[in-house]
């Protein structure tokens, strides 16, 4: 506990590019790798709290905008000063050891925070135990930074109703242009991922809702198999597509979140399909490809990408150029590109589940008996339930009475529709839709022209792909591919959303058999190699980001990460006063730092005046040792970093 309280020493935010302090290299929070992050924290660089700190400041910079984070985490910064201590003592759990990630609001989390697929119908409500993928993410030495917005019940309640919007968090917005749509119900996830709002996020997928929105933020998302990664206590849509991954901003740090979160879990019976007895593929080796992908044979399903099975509106002129571009950066890797492998006209057909489709499907009725079953399911573990909702019905009845909820301006039709087909998971007529869409794909999809044509893996344009993998469960990766030139005409969707534009990014994906996770990361990370487009691409003058980073974090605690590793080593804190107090006070704690920091500058009439009286009382006992050898701060960062101060205390209260 000493060294909990020693780690946080210094708490402060950098730029867009690495600052270099002695033998350290501070990266900035825009685009730093797991690779960096690691070696800044096993180098005492910077430490888990200062990298809480200012992913926490970030958050504060945007999200007024953007609205991409739901809530933040109020234990975050005690969690990351435990995840230190341990560090200093010796023991790390991993690369994701002290590693701020935020997961989608459908993930249920055992903390303060809420889980509610953005409505306050669940508001309030409480799990007995965190969902098994943030058990493995702390588990991994993960801090669980916050709830990333989405769309509302991730996109299965309204007809008319946008990517991004809850009733809770509002609309979320891309960041590479004003009103930017930002696609997919783990929008909030592909926002934070993009921009640097957390290491890497948590998102699911029942049909397009990882892929999509890593396309059109420039990052990379993976979609793994259905059963690959643990739902229990996740909100379904349907067990039968839903699937829980990553979005990063590189192939190996997706990979690096995948093989903490992967793996067999009692309490999801579809994990026990993992070949092998549950070992799982060394995802992150597979990511570390030499760009070596001779013999590596790609199929070009050249009839599902001229279909008109996409996924939101596009410019397809654009995309359809860079993807032929991008077949010839895979040649140049040595791959044997068969072009077409196209899909049967059979599975076409029976696949067939565009957004305007009003006919039954296999995804279509998935959805609909799935969320009969599964939403009383996952209602019935809650120990606190505040509004009583048990059923759709129940749900849908809440929703339309709670005004907060928007309607009647979004509907409800997707539960209408549900309730009035009056399937469930064990309707007979629920499973012959589901067989079906598993044998089309087994027959003429991507599992059929695979085994056919002896191929590793389908590539296709990533707003083309969601269509192919949802209903059979199969998984994709897609990776930055481009973005829309500066004479782009401009295209709005619902709700005048901005859909293309200039410098809105999109993506390529890459999607195999069942459980092929490692071949499909294998080839996405040697085609990112080799384009590097995140890497070159430049931020427009429409673009939302944050200002603050992590060298302002560490220049506001002591100007130099080569001397904070210094005083976090000799300093041993008092604690008796600390240990004594009620645990909100105590959660205040790593704040301290910054108090002394602003305490001088602070106004008397301060909104968090009793938040900061309680610190006041701290700083006024032994704990004040602490922070006596720390230097003047520069009066340009503190004014900086105040208005974030301020904003934790009173979430902290």
């Amino acid at each position: 506990m000493l060294a909990a309280l020693a780690s946080v020493l210094l708490v402060a935010t950098t730029w867009v590019s690495a600052v270099s302090a002695g033998s350290c290299s501070v990266p900035s929070l825009y685009s730093a790798t797991i690779t960096e992050l690691t070696a800044g924290l096993d180098g005492g660089c910077f430490t888990s709290v200062d990298l809480v700190t200012a992913y926490l400041a970030r958050i504060d910079d945007v999200n007024s905008e953007l609205h991409a984070v739901l809530e933040v985490n109020p234990d975050a910064l005690a969690i990351a000063a435990a995840l230190d201590a341990e560090r200093q003592a010796g023991t790390t759990r991993g690369p994701l050891h002290g590693v701020p990630i935020l997961v989608k609001d459908n993930i249920a989390t055992f903390d303060q925070m809420n889980t509610t697929a953005g409505s306050y119908g669940l508001l309030g409500a409480k799990v007995a135990e965190d969902s098994t993928v943030v058990a493995k993410l702390r588990n991994a030495g993960a801090v669980i930074l916050g709830k990333a917005n989405m769309s509302q019940w991730a996109m299965y309640r309204s007809s008319n109703s946008t990517s991004g919007w809850t009733s809770r968090g509002g609309q979320t917005y891309g960041p590479f242009y004003t009103h930017m749509d930002p696609y997919g119900s783990s929008s909030g996830s592909g926002v934070a991922a993009a921009i640097g709002l957390s290491f890497a996020a948590l998102g699911t997928e029942t049909r397009g809702s990882i892929l999509v929105p890593a396309s059109k933020n420039n990052v990379v998302g993976i979609k793994p198999t259905v059963g690959l990664t643990s739902r229990h206590l996740v909100i379904p849509i349907t067990e039968r597509q839903d699937t829980v991954g990553p979005l990063a901003r590189t192939v190996l740090d997706a990979a690096t979140v995948l093989a903490a979160i992967a793996g067999v879990d009692a309490s999801d019976n579809y994990t026990s399909a993992i070949p092998d007895g549950g070992v799982l593929p060394d995802y992150v080796a597979a990511a570390s490809n030499s760009l070596n992908l001779t013999g590596v044979r790609i199929g070009v399903p050249r009839n599902a990408i001229e279909s008109d099975l996409l996924y939101g509106n596009v410019n397809a002129t654009v995309i359809l150029a860079a993807f032929e571009a991008a077949l010839d950066v895979l040649r140049g890797l040595g791959a044997d590109i068969v072009d077409p492998a196209n899909f049967s006209d059979a599975t076409h057909t029976a696949l067939d589940n565009s957004l305007g489709s009003s006919a039954l499907n296999s995804d279509a009725v998935n959805c609909a008996s799935g969320f009969i079953s599964g939403l009383p399911a996952y209602m019935a573990q809650l120990t606190e339930n505040p509004h009583g909702i048990a059923s759709v019905a129940d749900l849908r009845a809440f929703t339309i009475a709670d005004a907060r909820e928007d309607y009647p301006d979004r509907d409800v039709l997707s539960w209408d529709v549900a309730l009035a087909l009056g399937y469930n998971l064990s309707s007979p007529e629920s499973a012959a839709w589901w067989q079906a869409g598993i044998d089309a794909d087994a027959a003429g999809g991507v599992t059929g022209v695979c085994n056919q044509l002896g191929l590793a893996a389908v590539v296709i344009p990533t707003e083309y792909a969601p269509t192919w993998a949802s209903s059979p469960g199969l998984p994709a990766v897609s990776v930055p591919l481009g973005a829309y030139p500066d004479d782009v005409p401009l295209q709005a969707g619902l709700r005048e959303l901005v859909a293309v534009a200039p410098g809105i990014p999109f993506g390529i994906s890459f999607v195999g058999k069942h459980w092929s996770e490692a071949t499909l990361i294998g080839i996405a990370a040697a085609f990112e190699a080799a384009t590097k487009f995140r890497d070159g691409y430049v931020l427009g003058p429409n673009s939302t980001v944050p200002t603050t980073d992590l060298a302002d974090v560490i220049a506001a605690g002591n100007g130099s990460a080569s001397a904070t590793s210094t005083i976090r080593a000799t300093t041993a804190p008092n604690l008796s006063v600390a240990t004594a107090l009620p645990p909100p006070s105590r959660r205040l704690l790593p704040l301290l730092p910054l108090l002394r920091l602003f305490g001088t500058t602070r106004s008397a009439t301060s909104p968090s005046s009793s938040a900061l009286s309680a610190l006041q009382q701290l700083y006024a006992s032994n704990v004040s040792d602490l922070l006596a050898s720390s230097s003047t701060v520069d009066p340009e960062v503190a004014k900086k970093l105040y208005p974030h101060l301020l904003k934790r205390i009173v979430q902290l209260q």
